[in-house]
């Protein structure tokens, strides 16, 4: 699809469960597309009753949605939307209910691996380290999310006055948490601190520390009281997030090897991506095969210590996804 064209801007849904790191995968992909092609955004988060959420996706029903969830079925004669993103478990029946009820009017994205029923929908944006394949898979390095140039500048307006007088090089210091594959005890965490510490004192620079929701208090506690006299902020999660100001300003961002999410993230950033390591818990080959991705674009390399500066071509990920997205569409509605 081309801009400039007499078509009306594409009516674009973008569903979720409502958390933050799953709407903002398919939020990201949807304002990609914008970009590219006028379309308005409506976001939609369902959750499904209490009784019905653990059922196989084969067996939900609508009228199994909790009251609290946006309608996502037209009603009183509105349109289906020309564009249907979702993302996470809760909404695979839905992208399958759209798909089938719309006839074909909506186009059905589904980011992020379904494991369930590949062919009820149009189009999959999988991470490539996932290893999903199909006729209608688009495999991508990480996942889509919505880190621009444009988004990091407007989030870092509000930080301006305190993040940027901070000495140079500033390092973005993203950590994660307990997951299924990795865990970050406390003995861990002080000692990541402890070399962070030494390599920003070494350079002369400054620290930008975030925390996710999945950090250990033990974790957090050790890293902030080795971390805390360095020039910089550590974040401890009240008020304004300043996530997207710390990648703005960050001349080396610093990412736990758990997040998928967060290394794809710092990557289209252009800044050095040095990748902490933490405790595995099982195998994690999906996440050795992204950080393997990244290292071949020049983008992240495991930390050593050192702060040492490299450059490489920005990821652009999302904005490949979103031409997929918009191609499709246009040799269906040619």
């Amino acid at each position: 699809m081309e801009v400039g064209t007499d078509r009306p801007p594409l009516t674009v849904q973008v569903v979720s469960d409502g958390r933050a790191g799953i709407e903002n995968q398919a939020l990201g992909l949807a304002e990609a597309v914008q970009r590219l092609f006028p379309s308005r955004i409506e976001i939609k988060r369902v959750r499904w009753r209490k009784a019905f959420d653990r059922l196989p996706s084969a067996l939900k029903a609508g009228w199994m949605l909790d009251p609290s969830s946006d309608p996502v079925f037209p009603s009183g004669g509105e349109a289906w939307p020309d564009l249907w993103i979702a993302t996470g478990r809760a909404t695979l029946p839905l992208s399958a209910m759209v798909r089938r009820r719309s006839g074909g009017r909506t186009f059905v994205v589904q980011t992020q691996d379904p494991r369930w029923k590949m062919d009820s929908y149009d189009l999959v944006v999988a991470p490539a380290h996932d290893g999903v394949v199909g006729p209608n898979v688009l495999s991508i390095t990480g996942s889509p999310h919505r880190v621009t140039v444009e988004k990091l500048a407007e989030g870092a307006v509000a930080f301006e006055d305190r993040l940027g007088p901070l000495p140079r090089p500033r390092v973005a210091v993203l950590i994660g948490g307990r997951s299924a594959a990795f865990d970050l005890p406390e003995a861990h965490a002080a000692a990541l601190a402890d070399q962070i510490a030494a390599a920003v004192a070494a350079v002369g620079g400054s620290l930008m520390l975030t925390f996710s929701r999945r950090t250990p208090e033990a974790a957090k506690q050790a890293m902030t009281a080795r971390l805390a006299s360095l020039p910089g902020m550590i974040w401890d999660g009240t008020g304004p997030n300043p996530y997207f100001a710390f990648l703005h300003f960050a001349d080396h961002v610093l990412v736990t090897e758990d997040s998928a999410n967060m290394a794809a993230e710092a990557a289209s950033t252009g800044a050095p991506v040095h990748v902490l390591p933490m405790v595995p818990l099982k195998s994690a080959d999906k996440f050795a095969r992204l950080h393997a991705d990244l290292r071949a674009r020049g983008a992240a390399r495991p930390f050593d210590g050192r702060l040492e500066g490299w450059s490489y071509a920005p990821l652009n990920e999302t904005e490949r996804a979103a031409r997929a997205v918009l191609d499709a569409l246009s040799a269906i509605r040619a």
